[in-house]
C-alpha cells in the first residue's frame, strides 16, 4: 500500500475528509497551514497532501534541521529557515528574498507556511509569504485543519493582486476554521473588516 492509500485510510477510519479545492494545474504555490496550535496540525496537514500527492517542502526553524532531527525533516520536506534578527552588515538574505529565489531555481515548487509563527496565541501573522508570493508570481493555497468539522486540505486559492484586500479574505476563510485548541488560535487582527 502506498502513502496516499494509506493516509487516506487512516482519515476513512477516523472520520476524517480531505477537502478537494486543489487546482490540478497548480505545479508552484504557498500553502499556508492554519490553524497552527498543536503539533498534531503537522501530520494532519502531511496526510492531507499524501492524499492530494502532492510533493511539498515546507519552512521550519533551522535548528529543526540539525542532527537528529534533520534525519526526519529533511525526507519530509524540510527548508532551513534563519530566524536570526538582519543586521546592516548581514548579508543573510529576507525570508522573502529567499522564497522569491527558491521559486525562480526550480519549475516545481510548494512550499508549505506557517504565518502563525508558533502554537501559542498570536493575533498578528507574519505576512512575508504574501511578499514571497507576489514576488514570485505564485497562488497562495488556504490549507487547513478543521476539528469541528474533521477536515483538511485546501480551502482556497488567492492569486495576489492587492494586499489588504487579499490579506481580509484569507482572515475571513481562516475566522471559519476550528482549530484544536481555539483559544490558542487567532486571525490576524489587521485584517479583519
Amino acid at each position: 500500500m502506498n502513502l496516499s492509500a494509506a493516509c487516506s485510510r487512516i482519515f476513512k477510519t477516523t472520520g476524517w475528509t480531505v477537502d478537494s479545492n486543489l487546482p490540478p494545474e497548480i505545479k508552484k504555490c504557498i500553502i499556508i497551514a492554519a490553524p497552527h496550535t498543536s503539533n498534531w496540525d503537522f501530520w494532519y496537514t502531511m496526510a492531507a497532501f499524501a492524499i492530494y500527492r502532492l510533493k511539498i517542502r515546507f519552512t521550519v526553524k533551522k535548528e529543526w534541521m540539525q542532527f537528529p532531527f534533520s534525519l526526519l525533516m529533511k525526507p519530509l520536506g524540510g527548508i532551513a529557515i534563519d530566524r536570526t534578527p538582519r543586521t546592516v552588515e548581514s548579508d543573510r538574505k529576507s525570508f522573502v528574498e529567499a522564497m522569491v529565489e527558491l521559486f525562480r531555481e526550480n519549475k516545481e515548487l510548494i512550499i508549505v507556511i506557517t504565518p502563525e509563527g508558533t502554537r501559542s496565541l498570536r493575533d498578528k501573522w507574519k505576512t512575508g509569504f504574501y511578499h514571497a508570493a507576489q514576488g514570485a508570481g505564485v497562488p497562495i493555497c488556504l490549507g487547513y485543519v478543521d476539528y469541528a468539522k474533521k477536515k483538511a486540505g485546501i480551502g482556497k486559492v488567492i492569486y495576489p493582486k492587492d494586499y489588504v484586500t487579499d490579506m481580509r479574505e484569507i482572515m475571513a476563510f481562516y475566522g471559519q476554521v476550528t482549530a484544536k485548541f481555539p483559544e490558542k488560535f487567532a486571525v490576524d487582527k489587521d485584517f479583519v473588516a
